[in-house]
């Protein structure tokens, strides 16, 4: 546990490494969104309803949760630090047999919002300004993470919209995709 805290926390994950990491994941998910749209569309449709994929994604979740709760130095309040664990456990189970609706899209935003700060981390104070790419994705997905563990239904009315006309779906992956090259680009050239 103590090794992948310290890989995404401290001292954390580069910023040239945390650059090409995103930018070879947004060139490579777009792109095959790009590629294979009949099989791409009918997974986004189904996937604020799986349940099978949303309790995977819940337990990586928790496990995430607790694995920072267990390593990161809680000063004063190490007495309490068993008892929560026993807590992210409880909720996570809880969470698995109570919540059914939307599973899949809450648990990917509590991951959205886990995932903002290991990116934030690496560019913290660094240098050149072009870093602000990898920073304004991770607010971006910090902030929508948030509102669909909130209102999950978002999510569902988001993929509507995007698959209603053939044009807005092929303008978001392109989009997507070039957004990954220039991140790339950048963590290769200046970072």
């Amino acid at each position: 546990m103590q090794a992948i805290y310290n890989l995404l926390y401290e001292p954390g994950i580069p910023l040239k490494i945390m650059g090409i990491l995103i930018g070879l994941w947004l060139i490579a998910s777009h792109a095959f969104a790009l590629a294979k749209p009949d099989l791409v569309k009918p997974w986004l449709k189904r996937f604020p309803r799986n349940d099978k994929l949303g309790t995977v994604l819940v337990i990586i979740a928790f496990a995430w949760s607790f694995i920072i709760w267990s390593c990161m130095d809680l000063g004063e309040f190490f007495k309490i630090e068993k008892p929560v664990q026993m807590i992210l456990v409880a909720g996570c189970v809880g969470v698995i047999v109570y919540v059914k609706e939307f599973i899949a899209v809450r648990s990917l935003g509590f991951l959205m919002i886990l995932a903002a700060a290991p990116i934030l981390d690496s560019a913290f104070l660094k240098e050149p300004q072009t870093r602000l790419l990898i920073v304004a994705l991770a607010y971006a997905i910090a902030v929508k993470g948030m509102f669909w563990v909130g209102m999950p239904y978002l999510m569902r009315d988001q993929i509507n919209w995007v698959l209603a006309k053939e044009n807005r779906y092929n303008i978001g992956a392109i989009a997507g995709a070039v957004y990954g090259l220039v991140v790339l680009i950048g963590a290769a050239v200046w970072w």
